[in-house]
């Protein structure tokens, strides 16, 4: 998430002070990532230190205003204009779960599929709840259409993001039966020959139709396909 953009953003419609900006961004997004006064008055000290936000002043309150620079309106412009960076993807704390439980001691990965599955299945549940009063108060309009219509938006993302990953949950769990049933079913592979033996040795045939290792890790991918 970039903080520092999104209050160069909101500082682009005109001066805030630190509070201001920590409530806007909030309203924005609907609290789905609540800032702190202290991360936006650093994030802020930052902006000023790189020259992309100037100290504009006081309100009438005395209340430290904040205005952008010609700079953070190029830097601005530059981060609207460039795609999100997807070849080095935020670490997943599920996807790591996963790779760990795989072959853990005392770790049954199917009921961590499971338990998971039915937290995303609710979380799913209650943005779909949410987005249904989103969706209301934007064709009510009203002076907070704008917040209304970004909050729309972020609902929607968070929906697509938890149906993908039940998906994914699914497929894992498909996955490691299948793999399963291909162990249990493989022969044994049969001793070494004796150094004298003649004739080549063929491999034997295990019958699987992939690698069994780092099941997760391909989940991705084959779950695109299914």
């Amino acid at each position: 998430m970039s903080i520092r953009h999104g209050l160069l953003a909101l500082l682009e419609r005109g001066p805030r002070y630190g509070s201001q900006l920590r409530t806007e961004f909030e309203s924005r997004t609907g609290s789905t990532w609540p800032l702190n006064v202290g991360q936006v008055y650093t994030t802020l000290n930052r902006l000023e230190r790189d020259g992309m936000v100037a100290q504009g002043g006081e309100d009438e309150a005395g209340h430290t205003l904040y205005a952008i620079t010609d700079s953070g309106r190029v830097e601005l412009r530059t981060w609207f204009e460039k795609p999100v960076d997807r070849t080095s993807p935020a670490r997943d704390e599920l996807a790591i779960k996963l790779a760990m439980a795989v072959g853990a001691p005392s770790v049954d990965i199917r009921d961590v599929i499971q338990s998971q599955r039915r937290h995303t299945v609710r979380a799913m549940q209650d943005y779909t709840r949410l987005k249904a009063q989103a969706l209301l108060a934007v064709e009510s309009g009203g002076a907070r259409e704008r917040d209304d219509v970004a909050w729309l938006l972020v609902l929607e993302q968070l929906i697509f993001q938890t149906e993908a990953e039940a998906r994914w949950l699914d497929h894992c769990e498909s996955r490691l039966i299948r793999l399963s049933a291909t162990a249990r079913s493989a022969p044994d592979v049969p001793d070494a020959p004796d150094a004298g033996a003649s004739g080549p040795v063929s491999a034997p045939d295990t019958g699987a139709s992939e690698p069994v290792s780092a099941p997760v890790a391909q989940s991705g991918a084959d779950g695109a396909r299914s």
